[in-house]
Protein backbone atom coordinates (compact mmCIF):
# COMPACT_ATOMS: atom_id res chain seq x y z
CA UNK A 1 0.00 0.00 0.00
CA UNK A 2 1.50 3.51 -0.98
CA UNK A 3 2.51 5.44 1.65
CA UNK A 4 -0.25 8.50 1.35
CA UNK A 5 -2.87 5.50 1.51
CA UNK A 6 -1.66 3.67 4.61
CA UNK A 7 -0.86 7.64 6.25
CA UNK A 8 -5.01 8.31 5.23
CA UNK A 9 -5.77 4.56 6.93
CA UNK A 10 -4.15 5.65 9.99
CA UNK A 11 -6.16 8.92 10.37
CA UNK A 12 -9.08 7.43 9.17
CA UNK A 13 -8.82 4.95 11.80
CA UNK A 14 -7.74 6.54 14.87
CA UNK A 15 -10.42 9.27 14.10
CA UNK A 16 -13.29 7.29 14.25
CA UNK A 17 -11.61 5.63 17.40
CA UNK A 18 -11.17 9.00 18.95
CA UNK A 19 -14.44 10.07 18.10
CA UNK A 20 -16.00 6.86 19.54
CA UNK A 21 -14.06 6.18 22.88
CA UNK A 22 -12.52 9.69 23.39
CA UNK A 23 -8.80 10.50 22.34
CA UNK A 24 -7.86 9.80 25.80
CA UNK A 25 -9.04 6.75 26.34
CA UNK A 26 -7.36 5.53 22.96
CA UNK A 27 -4.15 4.08 22.52
CA UNK A 28 -1.52 3.74 19.71
CA UNK A 29 -1.62 0.03 20.13
CA UNK A 30 -5.51 -0.41 19.98
CA UNK A 31 -5.18 1.70 16.51
CA UNK A 32 -2.59 -0.24 15.29
CA UNK A 33 -4.92 -3.55 16.14
CA UNK A 34 -7.60 -1.66 14.50
CA UNK A 35 -5.29 -1.36 11.41
CA UNK A 36 -4.18 -4.99 11.46
CA UNK A 37 -0.64 -3.51 11.86
CA UNK A 38 2.56 -3.14 14.27
CA UNK A 39 2.86 -0.85 16.38
CA UNK A 40 6.21 -0.04 15.00
CA UNK A 41 4.58 -0.05 11.65
CA UNK A 42 2.25 2.77 12.87
CA UNK A 43 5.16 4.55 14.87
CA UNK A 44 6.83 5.09 11.26
CA UNK A 45 3.88 7.62 10.50
CA UNK A 46 3.31 9.16 13.64
CA UNK A 47 4.53 9.25 16.97
CA UNK A 48 2.49 10.22 18.64
CA UNK A 49 -1.73 10.43 18.83
CA UNK A 50 -1.15 14.20 19.13
CA UNK A 51 1.10 14.19 15.51
CA UNK A 52 -2.29 11.81 14.38
CA UNK A 53 -4.73 14.72 15.24
CA UNK A 54 -2.51 17.69 14.13
CA UNK A 55 -2.11 15.72 10.55
CA UNK A 56 -5.70 15.10 10.07
CA UNK A 57 -6.63 18.88 11.39
CA UNK A 58 -3.99 19.90 8.77
CA UNK A 59 -5.46 17.97 6.48
CA UNK A 60 -9.08 18.79 6.74
CA UNK A 61 -8.75 22.58 7.66
CA UNK A 62 -6.74 22.99 4.37
CA UNK A 63 -10.30 24.14 2.36
CA UNK A 64 -10.64 27.01 5.34
CA UNK A 65 -7.10 28.30 5.25
CA UNK A 66 -7.70 28.28 1.27
CA UNK A 67 -10.95 30.09 2.04
CA UNK A 68 -9.50 32.52 4.52
CA UNK A 69 -6.32 33.30 2.00
CA UNK A 70 -9.08 33.39 -0.99
CA UNK A 71 -11.23 36.00 1.63
CA UNK A 72 -8.37 38.65 2.28
CA UNK A 73 -8.21 39.25 -1.58
CA UNK A 74 -11.56 40.07 -2.41
CA UNK A 75 -13.29 43.33 -1.84
CA UNK A 76 -14.75 43.69 1.64
CA UNK A 77 -18.50 43.59 0.30
CA UNK A 78 -21.76 42.26 1.03
CA UNK A 79 -21.83 39.50 -1.61
CA UNK A 80 -18.16 38.57 -1.04
CA UNK A 81 -18.97 37.69 2.95
CA UNK A 82 -22.18 35.61 1.91
CA UNK A 83 -20.00 33.62 -0.25
CA UNK A 84 -17.39 33.03 2.81
CA UNK A 85 -19.82 32.06 4.55
CA UNK A 86 -21.44 29.93 1.68
CA UNK A 87 -18.00 28.16 0.84
CA UNK A 88 -17.44 27.64 4.99
CA UNK A 89 -20.32 25.61 5.24
CA UNK A 90 -19.20 23.29 2.44
CA UNK A 91 -15.78 23.23 4.59
CA UNK A 92 -17.54 22.33 7.52
CA UNK A 93 -19.22 19.80 5.59
CA UNK A 94 -16.31 18.31 4.47
CA UNK A 95 -14.57 18.50 7.63
CA UNK A 96 -17.39 16.54 10.14
CA UNK A 97 -15.82 13.96 11.34
CA UNK A 98 -13.09 16.42 12.20
CA UNK A 99 -15.43 18.66 14.37
CA UNK A 100 -17.54 15.42 15.46
CA UNK A 101 -14.03 14.57 17.51
CA UNK A 102 -13.41 18.48 18.46
CA UNK A 103 -17.31 18.62 19.63
CA UNK A 104 -16.79 15.49 21.47
CA UNK A 105 -13.40 15.88 23.13
CA UNK A 106 -13.20 19.56 23.95
CA UNK A 107 -10.95 18.76 27.02
CA UNK A 108 -8.70 16.71 24.78
CA UNK A 109 -8.33 19.93 22.41
CA UNK A 110 -7.59 22.35 24.73
CA UNK A 111 -4.40 20.60 25.59
CA UNK A 112 -3.65 20.34 22.00
CA UNK A 113 -2.07 22.66 19.22
CA UNK A 114 -5.12 22.32 17.56
CA UNK A 115 -7.01 24.17 19.87
CA UNK A 116 -5.29 27.47 19.13
CA UNK A 117 -4.81 27.30 15.70
CA UNK A 118 -8.51 26.51 15.42
CA UNK A 119 -9.73 29.90 17.56
CA UNK A 120 -7.46 31.68 15.23
CA UNK A 121 -8.93 30.74 12.09
CA UNK A 122 -12.54 31.90 13.56
CA UNK A 123 -11.03 35.01 14.65
CA UNK A 124 -9.74 35.39 11.38
CA UNK A 125 -13.02 34.15 9.46
CA UNK A 126 -15.04 36.89 11.90
CA UNK A 127 -13.16 39.44 10.71
CA UNK A 128 -13.17 39.36 7.31
CA UNK A 129 -17.13 38.84 7.49
CA UNK A 130 -17.70 42.09 9.40
CA UNK A 131 -16.15 46.12 9.82
CA UNK A 132 -13.92 47.48 12.41
CA UNK A 133 -16.29 50.14 13.05
CA UNK A 134 -19.48 48.02 13.90
CA UNK A 135 -21.49 48.04 16.86
CA UNK A 136 -21.31 45.59 19.18
CA UNK A 137 -24.63 44.30 18.13
CA UNK A 138 -23.53 43.58 14.62
CA UNK A 139 -20.62 42.39 15.40
CA UNK A 140 -22.50 39.80 17.68
CA UNK A 141 -24.58 38.97 14.74
CA UNK A 142 -21.46 38.07 12.30
CA UNK A 143 -19.53 36.00 15.12
CA UNK A 144 -23.35 34.75 15.25
CA UNK A 145 -23.35 33.21 11.45
CA UNK A 146 -20.26 31.35 11.91
CA UNK A 147 -21.84 29.62 14.77
CA UNK A 148 -25.02 29.25 13.21
CA UNK A 149 -22.82 27.29 10.55
CA UNK A 150 -20.92 25.20 13.18
CA UNK A 151 -24.11 24.22 15.40
CA UNK A 152 -26.19 23.31 12.10
CA UNK A 153 -23.14 20.47 12.06
CA UNK A 154 -24.14 18.86 15.18
CA UNK A 155 -27.61 19.90 16.21
CA UNK A 156 -29.31 19.64 13.03
CA UNK A 157 -29.12 15.74 12.95
CA UNK A 158 -31.58 16.20 15.89
CA UNK A 159 -34.24 17.76 13.83
CA UNK A 160 -36.34 16.01 11.64
CA UNK A 161 -36.62 16.72 7.77
CA UNK A 162 -34.44 16.31 4.80
CA UNK A 163 -30.80 17.11 5.42
CA UNK A 164 -29.97 19.09 2.55
CA UNK A 165 -33.63 20.94 3.41
CA UNK A 166 -31.94 21.95 6.75
CA UNK A 167 -28.44 22.80 5.83
CA UNK A 168 -30.11 25.29 3.23
CA UNK A 169 -31.91 26.58 6.24
CA UNK A 170 -28.66 26.78 8.28
CA UNK A 171 -27.12 28.83 5.72
CA UNK A 172 -30.34 31.29 5.11
CA UNK A 173 -30.38 31.70 8.91
CA UNK A 174 -26.57 32.68 8.83
CA UNK A 175 -26.93 34.80 5.78
CA UNK A 176 -29.53 36.51 7.53
CA UNK A 177 -27.62 37.30 10.59
CA UNK A 178 -24.67 39.10 8.35
CA UNK A 179 -27.13 40.94 6.08
CA UNK A 180 -28.95 42.34 9.45
CA UNK A 181 -25.10 43.58 10.51
CA UNK A 182 -24.59 45.05 7.06
CA UNK A 183 -27.81 47.07 7.47
CA UNK A 184 -30.02 44.73 5.96
CA UNK A 185 -33.33 43.78 6.83
CA UNK A 186 -34.07 42.44 10.45
CA UNK A 187 -36.29 39.27 10.60
CA UNK A 188 -40.23 40.28 11.76
CA UNK A 189 -39.40 43.51 11.22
Amino acid sequence: MARGNTRQRIQDVALGLFAEQGYEKTSLREIAEHLDVTKAALYYHFKTKEDIIIGIFQDLTRPVDELIDWAREQPRTLEVREEILRRYQESLISAYPLFRFMQENQAAVRELSIGLTFKERMLELSGLIQEPDFTVLDRVRCVSAIFTLHAGMFFMDNVEGDSEEKREAVLEVALDLLSQAHGGPVAGA
